[in-house]
């Protein structure tokens, strides 16, 4: 499943959920105690999408370059 997309068309390139407009950040401040205040107030986004972004992120974060993280933290 196809979890984030990036299209500069959509959010002027900021990563979302596929198919939707949301932000993919959005749902980090919602973690994890108001989960399903993020759900219901971003019904576009479906709960899978969110348990499959949680399990793809380690492999997500592993093919972003070292400098980019770097300059995050």
């Amino acid at each position: 499943m196809k979890v984030i997309s990036v299209d500069p068309e959509v959010m002027h390139g900021t990563p979302c959920f596929n198919g939707t407009r949301v932000p993919i950040e959005y749902v980090f401040s919602y973690l994890p105690d108001r989960l399903q205040e993020f759900l219901a107030n971003y019904p576009t986004v479906e709960r899978k999408q969110v348990n499959e972004l949680m399990h793809q992120l380690p492999q997500i974060l592993a093919q972003v370059p070292p400098h980019v993280l770097s300059s995050v933290a």
